[in-house]
């Protein structure tokens, strides 16, 4: 996986840090971009699932972002708590416009990067998937919930922090949403990580086709 390292300025003028991997398909089906764990708890994009994540979006002829929020290793700026981060993904979406015009955004993320994405608003996202997002995080109703385009969430069976049902009821009233659950993993996807990744962007993939 040929892994470009770029800087990307946000629209509040913070420099941050991604790689960016381009696929060589004639036909690029999506751009995915990636959100990470909380910087607080060691979260940064070389995250085991970020990196699974971009793998799949790899192996689906698609262009993938993963961007290092705000105050993490060489990304300039303090951490926000979710709040602020969301101009670093959007700076992925401006970034995603240049390199590939008019292809679908899919909006990803794990964890903490979930829940920022889901609040991530621009015309070009066909989709969001949503891994382990912490509930207790969405202290809103996140701008996702409400959009008619698909939303995808991996809830792990035994995650310490929501539980699938937990998930269920969060997400009930939410437009065009579907659950996929994680058999036999905690919130850290130590196992299955790649599988995961694959099935959710595959199924999302062929739903925005």
């Amino acid at each position: 996986m040929g892994v470009e390292t770029i800087y990307l300025e946000t629209i509040d003028g913070v420099n941050v840090e991604a790689d960016l991997v381009r696929t060589d398909a004639d036909h690029v089906r999506a751009v995915v971009i990636i959100g990470h764990p909380h910087p607080l708890y060691g979260g940064d994009r070389f995250n085991h699932v970020v990196r699974a994540m971009q793998e799949a979006a790899l192996g689906l002829n698609c262009h993938s972002i993963a961007v290092d929020f705000r105050g993490v290793n060489n990304s300039g700026g303090f951490h926000d708590d979710g709040d602020s981060e969301r101009l670093d993904l959007a700076a992925a979406c401006e970034l995603s416009d240049l390199i590939a015009p008019e292809v679908p955004i899919i909006m990803t993320g794990y964890s903490f990067g979930s829940v920022v994405g889901l609040n991530v608003s621009n015309p070009w996202i066909a989709g969001w998937i949503a891994v382990a997002p912490p509930a207790q995080m969405m202290k809103s109703l996140p701008s996702a919930a409400n959009n008619p385009r698909p939303k995808i969430i991996i809830a792990a069976e035994h995650d310490q922090f929501t539980s699938p049902d937990e998930m269920a009821t969060a997400v009930s009233t939410w437009s065009n949403t579907q659950i996929i659950l994680a058999n036999g993993v905690d919130h850290s996807f130590a196992v299955n990580a790649a599988r995961l990744c694959n099935t959710a962007l595959s199924q999302l993939l062929e739903t925005i086709s």
